[in-house]
């Protein structure tokens, strides 16, 4: 079996991702936000690579239905109803209502393994189901890719974190011995064995916490820190996020 991380999407070519499983992490904050909108009642998430592509795949959706959501540099887009918060997406707020959301570095990873199947959503509110939808993803084919957003093109503590997390539950004890990792992939084990066991400790040591909380966002930090609030786990087909079935 083989295990890769990639710590962002820059040199991730379409090919290299096409029909394999691939889980996209991006903490702070996009996958954190629409876990949380789709577990509160959203209908679907609808990613955009930047604001002019959200408003132009508006125009062909039911207004009624459609919220417009996203950031850029982590502030709430002029004009759209909805930033990246994931404490904005309440079940009075996002009930049955399908998002389209356009962030600066969520949204595009998440395009980056539209071609990948499946493609799954993790973050720590979803930790558990989502790691163990990824493991039988896995075995089943054989290998998993974990694609992280970063920031801005670049390395991203948080996201690089959580890869480790994700791939210690995902081929814990003896199911490493025998598995191939790449090199991203070692060394985000061993953020692990760095920060520990405790999500916060090494979100809120990173430059997106350190940005986020200048900004004001200092609840959405500790929110993306909290484990397993969630028992879903979103998927993306069609350029649609949705709650992943069971079964």
């Amino acid at each position: 079996m083989r295990l890769a991380v990639f710590f962002t999407p820059a040199g991730v070519t379409p090919a290299a991702l096409a029909n394999k499983p691939v889980l996209v992490l991006d903490l702070l904050r996009f996958t954190t936000t629409i876990i949380t909108a789709l577990a509160n009642g959203a209908r679907a998430v609808l990613p955009a690579a930047t604001p002019s592509d959200a408003l132009g795949l508006a125009q062909n959706l039911e207004r009624a239905d459609l919220l417009l959501a996203g950031e850029r540099n982590a502030l709430p887009i002029e004009g759209f109803a909805l930033g990246n918060s994931p404490l904005e997406m309440t079940p009075e707020r996002v009930g049955g209502k399908t998002l389209v959301m356009a962030t600066t570095n969520g949204t595009p990873a998440l395009l980056a393994a539209e071609d990948a199947r499946p493609v799954l959503i993790g973050a720590a509110v979803n930790f558990s189901a989502a790691a163990a939808a990824a493991r039988l993803a896995l075995e089943d084919a054989g290998e998993l890719a974990i694609l992280c957003a970063g920031r801005q093109g670049l390395f991203a503590l948080e996201d690089a974190y959580a890869a480790g997390r994700f791939a210690q539950a995902i081929l814990p004890g003896g199911a490493r011995r025998g598995a191939e990792l790449n090199d991203a992939a070692i060394a985000a084990r061993d953020l692990v064995r760095r920060y520990g066991a405790r999500w916060k400790t090494a979100v809120v040591a990173s430059a997106a916490a350190r940005d986020l909380r200048a900004k004001g966002f200092r609840a959405d930090i500790l929110a993306a820190t909290e484990a397993d609030v969630y028992d879903v786990v979103p998927t993306l087909e069609q350029r649609q996020v949705r709650v992943r079935e069971r079964g």
